[in-house]
């Protein structure tokens, strides 16, 4: 896997920070690639709309990134939307069916990483034509996971931020 940034994708949320990462030679997030590919596409167009707003709101305004709206483990990551049926303060999140995964990977409740992800047409991830998202969102993840263990990277719970070794919040990895 190539060298790539963590980068804020949106802070504006009252309960959490969403990062994202960009290749070194991209000039394009991984999250934004997402959505641009599946809300230009009419059959996934309004699911786009959909897990877009579940994100922003739900997680990002809402509740932050607690366990009930990351229950869909992926291994490295968490799949979104939530699975099954999550009521939380007379709110229930239920997607059944939902077309579409983006891949997560959650820091704290107030810091999300958010990476790709695909359309879900297969009983599994190995099965599905997302297969190559999933698979290297685990790769991010691992190396995300690894610079937090090692110091590498600081996460700042209290502020809702992500700093390198030396303070800065510009990280490369």
């Amino acid at each position: 896997m190539n060298i790539f940034a963590l980068e804020i994708w949106d802070d504006e949320g009252a309960a959490c920070t969403f990062y994202t990462v960009r290749h070194d030679d991209s000039d394009i997030n991984e999250t934004d690639r997402f959505f641009e590919k599946y809300h230009a596409v009419d059959a996934y167009r309004e699911s786009a709309e959909e897990l877009l707003a579940f994100i922003i709101h739900a997680i990002g305004g809402d509740h932050g990134a607690i366990d009930a709206l990351f229950n869909r483990d992926e291994n490295e990551v968490k799949g979104l939307p939530v699975q099954g049926k999550a009521t939380i303060k007379e709110i229930t999140y239920h997607y059944p069916d939902f077309p579409l995964r983006i891949y997560a990977l959650k820091i704290s409740t107030g810091i999300v990483v958010l990476f790709n992800g695909g359309v879900k047409d297969g009983p599994t991830n190995q099965t599905s034509s997302l297969y190559m998202e999933w698979r290297a969102a685990c790769e991010f993840a691992k190396r995300i996971e690894n610079a937090l263990r090692d110091g590498s990277i600081i996460a700042d719970n209290k502020n809702r931020i992500l700093k390198s070794y030396d303070g800065s919040t510009d990280i490369i990895l």
